[in-house]
C-alpha cells in the first residue's frame, strides 16, 4: 500500500501535515516496515521527537521562570523534570524488548522517545507545597527508561504481564501516573502504552481520557503547553498568560 507517491511522508510532515502524515502511516499497517517506507517514516519519527525535546525544554524553562515547584530532591531519575537520553539507552531498550517479547513488540514511537527525548516529569512537588498552581491539570510525565526497565525486568512483573495477557489479550507498559495521582489524590490506573502483537509505529495510550495514541497524546499535551487537562472548565485555572508566552515557541508534532 502506498500513499501520495509523489511526496514523501517526511516532506509532507515538514510542510505542516503533522496529523495527516501519522494517519496515513497508520493506514500502511505492516507495510510501514517495508524497506521502501521505513527510512522515510523513521525520518518523520526523528523529526517528531526532536520537536518533542525542543517543546519540553521550552516549557521547562518557562515554568522555571514563573517559579513552578518542581521536585528538587531526587532519589530516582523518574523524579527529575527532564532527563536526557541515557548513554546505555540501546542496552536498556534491548532488555525491555526481551521482557515483553513473549507478548509482542514495543512501538517504534516509544523507542524513539527514549533515544531522542529521554524522560520528563512536570509534576508539582506536592510534598513541599500542596497549593497547586493549577488543579487537575495533568502535567506531562513519561517515566525514565532506567527506572522503567528495573521495574519491568523482575519476575513479579513478568507474572503480572502473564496475568494481564491471559485476561485482556495484551500487555501494556505503565508510563505515567494518572491526573489524580499527580495531584496527590487516589485515582485510577496509570497511563500505559499497549504492546502490539506485530511491529507498530505507534500504539494506543491507555487509561487516559482522550482515548488516543502515544504520539497524539504528546500532541495534546503540547497544544496545552504541557498540561493536557489545564483548560478543563471544572477548574478555574489561570493559564492564559502562560499560554500566551509559551505557545508561540512550541513546534507542532
Amino acid at each position: 500500500m502506498f500513499i501520495r507517491l509523489n511526496m514523501k511522508f517526511y516532506e509532507r510532515y515538514l510542510n505542516g501535515e503533522t496529523k495527516t502524515v501519522y494517519n496515513d502511516i497508520c493506514k500502511l499497517g505492516d507495510d510501514a516496515f517495508l524497506p521502501e517506507n521505513i527510512i522515510d517514516i523513521e525520518n518523520v519519527l526523528t523529526e517528531t521527537f526532536e520537536r518533542t525535546a525542543h517543546n519540553l525544554n521550552i516549557i521547562y524553562k518557562e515554568l522555571t521562570n514563573i517559579n513552578y515547584l518542581f521536585k528538587t530532591n531526587f532519589q530516582f531519575n523518574f523524579e527529575r523534570p527532564l532527563v536526557k537520553p541515557l548513554s546505555n539507552t540501546d542496552q536498556l531498550l534491548g532488555e525491555l524488548e526481551k521482557s515483553v517479547k513473549p507478548f509482542g513488540f514495543i512501538p517504534a514511537s516509544l523507542k524513539m522517545f527514549y533515544k531522542i527525548v529521554g524522560a520528563c516529569n512536570f509534576e508539582w512537588d506536592y510534598d513541599t507545597n500542596e497549593n497547586f498552581i493549577w488543579e487537575r491539570a495533568d502535567p506531562i510525565q513519561i517515566v525514565s527508561l532506567d527506572d522503567f526497565v528495573s521495574h519491568v525486568s523482575d519476575e513479579d512483573s513478568h507474572e503480572v504481564f502473564q496475568e494481564c495477557f491471559k485476561e485482556d489479550g495484551f500487555v501494556s507498559l505503565d508510563l505515567s501516573s494518572d491526573y489524580l495521582h499527580k495531584d496527590n489524590i487516589c485515582g485510577g490506573l496509570p497511563y500505559s502504552l499497549q504492546i502490539t502483537p506485530k511491529q507498530s509505529i505507534d500504539a494506543p495510550f491507555l487509561h487516559e481520557e482522550h482515548n488516543t495514541t502515544f504520539i497524539n497524546y504528546l500532541r495534546i499535551c503540547f497544544e496545552n503547553c504541557g498540561f493536557s487537562r489545564i483548560t478543563n472548565p471544572d477548574y478555574a485555572n489561570d493559564y492564559l498568560t502562560f499560554f500566551e508566552k509559551v505557545k508561540p515557541q512550541l513546534k507542532m508534532i
